[in-house]
């Protein structure tokens, strides 16, 4: 029976996720499972590996095969080098204590990286949220000066109205208070406006 590691698809469209499975490679993909050793979430930056060591290098020491895509996992995870050293042990060409340095410096250095690559993601996500708030201080402030400004020109444009319907106003009091003065004057009578009779006639 030939033997897989390979991934075995779960989550939703667009959004999945896989365990990293032990199959026969005559099993569909999410078929029937020998063991699961694993899982691997593509969907997190980094990515989400979750790997139970001992299992998968005691599969790959059995003869399991792993698809391409979990023999990248494996060789992230260090599953890979570990089995070259114990090869090299076995052969005499590595002692344990040889093996085991080389391991140790190799895991230290894969740590190191990804704290920093995670510090940096997260320095990014930081740089991103501050322009984030500062981009809208500026449309909020500029939303404020366009708010204002429309205020101010309302208010304008009010004083104006009211400035000129108090000129017409006064111009219709003045013009009633004209005509009021006009029509209180006394008219001319008569007798006093007709010519004297001549006494001597």
């Amino acid at each position: 029976m030939a033997v897989k590691i390979r991934l075995s698809r779960h989550g939703k469209k667009n959004h999945a996720f896989f365990h990293i499975v032990v199959a026969d490679s005559r099993s569909p993909r999410d078929g029937r499972l020998i063991e699961q050793i694993g899982l691997y979430n593509p969907n997190t930056n980094p990515a989400t590996i979750i790997l139970d060591f001992e299992k998968a290098l005691s599969w790959l020491n059995k003869g399991a095969q792993p698809t391409d895509t979990t023999r990248r996992i494996l060789s992230y995870e260090g599953v890979l080098l570990k089995k070259h050293l114990q090869g090299g042990v076995t052969k005499g060409a590595l002692t344990q204590e040889a093996a085991d340095k080389k391991w140790n410096a190799w895991k230290a250095e894969k740590d190191a990286k990804l704290a920093s690559k995670k510090q940096t993601i997260s320095n990014a996500d930081v740089d991103a949220k501050k322009s984030a708030v500062a981009a809208e201080a500026k449309v909020n402030s500029e939303r404020a000066e366009a708010i204002a400004k429309r205020k101010q020109e309302e208010e304008a444009k009010k004083a104006a109205e009211a400035a000129k319907a108090a000129e017409e106003a006064a111009a219709a009091a003045a013009a009633a208070q004209a005509e009021a003065a006009a029509t209180e004057t006394p008219a001319e009578t008569p007798a006093e406006t007709a010519p004297k009779a001549n006494p001597e006639a």
